[in-house]
């Protein structure tokens, strides 16, 4: 028979179990109300402004790049604008198919895609990120015919970089390319992450990389609200983006055409500077390159041809490649001789016509080299024998000791990168370039090689054409620079790049004389002359003839050695004789004797930069030539 649980057992049960769930939603509540405090009360400025960040975005305004022109004001690097087809990754929900359709519209090519998904990996969910620039107005005109097909997909002017003068600014001005890791990093390390938000593109060479920071502006941005789907609604505030500084060269672009056009086709590189103020007037490396090509990416079959390319159009030649100087050498070695009172300026010697060395007996051909020879004689002739004669009593360490201070074997500190040092060898620098103590050891006729700008020497046309600068100054070395005034782009107000004396080298008036008046006679009777016949100004110059080989011995003929191994072509040279305005180093690469490719180049240069062009009055020429004459500083 069943029992019946008693009615107040039930009751006190039924109690029981109320009690404890009332406690458990009471607890409950009490939970969820402490929480409730916690959110709103003890962390609401926390969420709160994560809650308004999640309603607002700031929008970068990348600003304008600066402009940057030569001496005269024609621009060699400006800003234009385009149209860009851009995808906005937050109204786009197949993005693939999205890019399929409109490659039906316009071509979009493999590399478009590539570089597209890259930048999308790097911006927000809200930002457009551009698929195609430079749209033509065709493809313009289609892909507005068609908008509403493309949620997300906009048609954008934007503004991209212009190099007008193309290959004749390539190694000076550079180029500027998209930003990459590389790049990123260096931000980074200068905590300009914020200025850089929303820009895809920074110098990479030249001038563009070097005042970078100038060229670059200040970005703005602005606050837009955003919905939950990512897409601006209002702009909120903005701030304006600074554009940035324009520079002002001491560059003349017409004068670098003018150099370019007289190399004919020719490899090689010039430098020419205004010896007053260290301003460089042109600087060109030949071959070169477009760089216009850079600025989106350049093709791989464009890269290759520019690499793989025999004549290294990439290569700044003007700045980094270091060359024999052969016998534009010659005038700082005289220089060496005179103030070290190894040599003095009336001092002859009766026979130079030979020398002996070790066995050897060297012979000069030349008839003004063989008797009666001084400074001004073999200067004037470059006779190489005398030189032997001088380096031998002078020493290879009394050479790199008066050598060092005219930078060579130093970076000059030009204002653009990519600058080598060269070579000024001593018995110090060859145990340091060289393992084996059988290599390290300095030989006496290594000692006559350097005396004639041989063996070991190695400097850049800009070395060469900066120390001229320096001897004609009377040791006034000034740091060489492309940029004379930097101009706020806003308010036209200029900044000048002030010349920059280095260092005053001790020499004698006397002694700076001597061989600057040898060097006008180079030009007059010497090795020059025919370059410089029926010249309407005085010039004064240094030939010279770098071996790009040893020939053992045997006698050098042009042409049964292939063209590359034949001898550089040097010429070093300033003019008016008495004030000079330009100073230069030309350099011709397997071009034989310097007086028959590098002087005629010097020559055209010359012309342009002091007699203007051919419709110039022939009163400009004689004001020229009747300069008055230099005063050199007191010693």
């Amino acid at each position: 028979m069943t029992e019946f649980p008693h009615p107040g057992q039930l009751l006190a049960r039924f109690r029981r179990r109320a009690t404890v769930a009332m406690l458990f939603v009471l607890i409950c509540f009490g939970v969820l109300v402490a929480r409730l405090y916690f959110l709103q009360v003890v962390r609401f400025d926390h969420y709160h402004a994560r809650a308004e960040g999640n309603r607002m975005a700031l929008l970068p305004i990348v600003p304008n790049r600066g402009v940057i022109r030569d001496a005269k004001g024609r621009e060699l690097a400006r800003n234009y604008s385009a149209y860009t087809l851009e995808i906005n990754p937050s109204l786009v929900k197949n993005m693939d198919a999205t890019i399929d359709r409109l490659s039906r519209i316009v071509t979009i090519e493999e590399r478009d895609r590539r570089r597209f998904y890259r930048q999308l990996k790097d911006s927000k969910y809200f930002e457009s990120v551009p698929i195609r620039t430079h749209l033509t107005d065709e493809e313009v005109a289609r892909i507005i015919a068609r908008r509403y097909r493309f949620p997300g997909v906009e048609v954008q002017a934007r503004l991209f970089r212009d190099y007008p003068e193309g290959v004749h600014t390539a190694h000076v001005i550079g180029y500027i390319g998209r930003i990459n890791d590389r790049d990123l990093e260096k931000i980074n390390e200068n905590n300009d992450t914020a200025n850089y938000r929303g820009s895809e593109y920074i110098g990479k060479s030249g001038l563009e990389e070097s005042y970078e920071k100038e060229l670059h502006g200040t970005t703005g941005f602005e606050q837009v609200e955003i919905n939950a789907g990512g897409r601006a609604m209002r702009s909120l505030s903005s701030t304006e983006a600074q554009p940035g500084n324009d520079l002002e060269l001491t560059l003349d672009i017409e004068l670098q055409k003018v150099a370019e056009a007289a190399f004919a086709g020719r490899r090689g590189a010039l430098v020419a500077i205004d010896p007053k103020t260290g301003g460089i007037l042109a600087l060109v490396s030949l071959p070169s390159f477009d760089p216009n090509e850079f600025i989106e990416g350049i093709s791989t079959q464009s890269w290759r041809a520019l690499s793989d390319s025999p004549d290294h159009p990439l290569l700044n030649r003007a700045i980094y490649s270091a060359y024999p100087p052969g016998s534009t050498f010659k005038p700082f070695m005289a220089m060496a001789g005179l103030e070290t009172g190894r040599r003095s300026p009336g001092q002859y010697f009766s026979r130079q016509g030979y020398f002996s060395f070790a066995g050897h007996t060297y012979y000069d051909s030349k008839s003004k080299c063989q008797t009666g020879v001084n400074i001004h004689v073999s200067l004037t002739y470059s006779c190489n024998i005398f030189y032997y004669q001088l380096a031998q009593d002078l020493g290879i360490d009394a050479i790199a000791k008066f050598m060092r201070p005219f930078d060579f074997g130093h970076r000059t500190g030009i204002d653009i990168s990519g600058e080598a040092e060269g070579v000024l060898p001593s018995p110090e620098w060859k145990r340091k370039r060289f393992k084996k103590p059988e290599q390290q050891t300095w030989f006496g006729g290594e000692t006559l090689s350097v005396g004639i700008g041989q063996g070991y020497n190695a400097y850049t046309p800009l070395q060469m054409a900066n120390a001229l600068a320096a001897l004609v100054n009377y040791g006034v070395m000034y740091r060489p620079h492309l940029v004379k005034n930097i101009i706020d782009s806003r308010t036209g107000e200029r900044r000048p790049v002030e010349p920059e004396p280095m260092r005053t080298i001790k020499l004698r008036k006397r002694n700076v004389s001597t061989v600057l008046g040898a060097m006008a006679d180079v030009t007059r009777l010497g090795t020059a002359k025919t370059a410089f016949r029926g010249a309407p100004y005085s010039a004064g110059g240094k030939t010279g003839t770098a071996q790009v080989f040893s020939l053992h011995g045997q006698r050098y003929n042009a042409g049964r050695i292939s063209e590359r191994l034949r001898d550089h072509s040097w010429f070093i040279g300033f003019a008016p004789a008495q004030d000079p305005q330009i100073v230069l180093a030309v350099l011709v690469e397997n071009g034989g004797f310097g007086s028959v490719s590098a002087a005629p180049i010097a020559r055209q240069v010359m012309d342009y930069h002091l007699l203007g062009s051919q419709d110039d009055d022939a009163a400009q020429a004689t004001d020229v030539a009747a300069a008055p004459a230099q005063t050199p500083p007191a010693q």
